[in-house]
């Protein structure tokens, strides 16, 4: 089945897609079942296990407070980052927990449970996915109300045991007119069609909603992108977490609009390397982000899309209705090859590294720039597997556990790569040695080889071969 672009591409908040959003949808998840089957109000007590990669680096990436907020029934499309700073002071101020409170028609339960309150198990592992966690709810006489155990696989999305995850995201229904589930299959409904990459995804998404829904939708999502880099241009001072990382982006922006007065094609990289990092300083604020297709390589997408939309041709020097026009081929573009790579294999870097995030990431952006660049379907195929090709074995290891170094400049390099890619692909005819199906095959059992301390444990690699600061 098709994978929306509004599930790959979802409005969120910092600092990551898997161990922030993908638990605060559990929490929410959970209190509304409890709600909608009557046992709300009979809450007396709860227990919150968190398990592997979540509990190993929890802290750095807000995951127990966005548990909280979930529980609070706060949805994570609509919270605004206020919102979330506001609950987190009152926390910390010993306020109580008011589960469900944001949860239409429901009564609040207030709860004296806090983050202190949860058990952490780093080192256990449940059998589904190394991001697990496990929610209970209490009677006032001890009785077991609830009892489920979610899996926060990657980019946001969750699954509830028993469920599967189908049932837990918005999977597009099965009648999508040119259905594909591996890259050989995506170029077969291109050549039957006649339509371009972009034009199959958006059938598909037609098939659910109407266009102009879904082209409203894409324009969204790509202001809340533009959105988020100018906010995090506005800021200055040292990032949240305790590493003392300076933010760059407001310095940079002005360096550059002094420097680049004429927006020369010389420039190009030092935009794009701004708009990668503006969007993932914000993100380590837990600020308003879009996973793209996770938190931890949001900034990719927008700044690739930057290149494409002020360097590309098929933009330059055009009116603003053109570049919207491009700009959603180039997100529905990146949406369909993202759909490959969840199918096929991960964007958990918890499952397989920095490798199905970044990676991932840049191949989409690669493949939508190749669209916008007007590649014919097997090029912009190319550019998604070259890029891929050269992020293979990239590690999962932030410092302190925050998505900050290397995550940061990570983005800004894997954003080249993307472009780097696509310019290569637009000199070939789109024949490659290596197939987008093959190097995504070996990014998946890649990731499998790959040691646990390098999955985003914040047990090897630079988390800890660097000494905190």
């Amino acid at each position: 089945m098709y994978l929306s672009i509004f599930d790959l591409f979802s409005v969120g908040l910092g600092p990551s897609s898997s161990h922030t959003v993908g638990p605060l949808r559990a929490g929410a998840d959970f209190v509304r079942r409890l709600h909608d089957g009557g046992r709300l109000a009979s809450v007396g007590g709860l227990r919150v296990d968190v398990y592997g990669s979540l509990a190993a680096t929890g802290h750095g990436h807000g995951t127990f407070p966005a548990i909280l907020l979930g529980l609070e029934g706060f949805r994570v499309e609509e919270i605004l980052p206020e919102q979330a700073e506001a609950r987190y002071a009152a926390w910390d101020a010993e306020a109580p927990l008011e589960l469900g409170a944001q949860l239409d028609g429901a009564v609040a339960v207030p709860l004296d449970y806090h983050v202190k309150d949860m058990i952490q198990h780093p080192l256990t592992v449940l059998p589904r996915h190394t991001n697990g966690l496990r929610l209970q709810a209490f009677d006032a006489a001890g009785e077991v109300l609830a009892d489920e155990t979610y899996f926060s696989i990657g980019g946001g999305f969750i699954e509830r045991q028993g469920e599967g995850e189908e049932a837990a995201v918005g999977h597009l229904e099965s009648s999508e007119p040119y259905p594909f589930d591996t890259g050989a299959e995506l170029l077969q409904r291109c050549h039957e069609s006649g339509l371009s990459i972009s034009e199959v995804a958006l059938a598909n998404e037609c098939a659910a909603r109407p266009e102009a829904e879904v082209l409203a939708g894409i324009d969204h999502l790509w202001d809340v992108m533009e959105e988020c880099k100018n906010s995090a241009l506005r800021r200055s001072g040292t990032l949240p977490g305790g590493l003392n990382v300076r933010r760059r982006a407001p310095e940079w922006h002005a360096r550059l609009l002094a420097e680049d007065t004429k927006r020369d094609f010389e420039y190009w990289q030092e935009w794009v390397n701004l708009v990668a990092l503006a969007v993932n300083e914000e993100n380590a604020t837990g600020g308003r982000i879009v996973t793209a297709p996770t938190n931890g390589a949001a900034g990719i997408i927008p700044a690739v899309g930057f290149y494409a939309t002020h360097y590309a041709k098929a933009c330059r020097g055009l009116g603003e209705d053109v570049k919207r026009e491009q700009v959603r081929r180039y997100l529905l573009t990146a949406a369909a090859i993202g759909n490959l790579y969840k199918k096929q294999a991960s964007i958990s870097g918890a499952e397989v590294g920095c490798q199905g995030e970044v990676g991932s990431a840049s191949s989409m952006a690669a493949a939508g720039l190749a669209e916008v660049l007007g590649g014919t379907p097997e090029q912009v195929s190319n550019a998604a597997e070259i890029t891929m090709e050269h992020n293979l074995g990239l590690t999962c290891d932030p410092i302190g556990g925050l998505v900050q170094i290397p995550c940061i400049e990570r983005n800004a390099i894997a954003s080249a790569k993307a472009v780097n890619a696509s310019r290569m692909a637009m000199m070939g005819d789109g024949d490659h040695r290596v197939s987008l199906d093959e190097v995504i095959i070996t990014m998946r059992e890649t990731g499998k080889d790959m040691l646990d301390k390098y999955k985003e444990t914040a047990r090897g690699g630079l988390a800890v071969n660097v000494v905190e600061c």
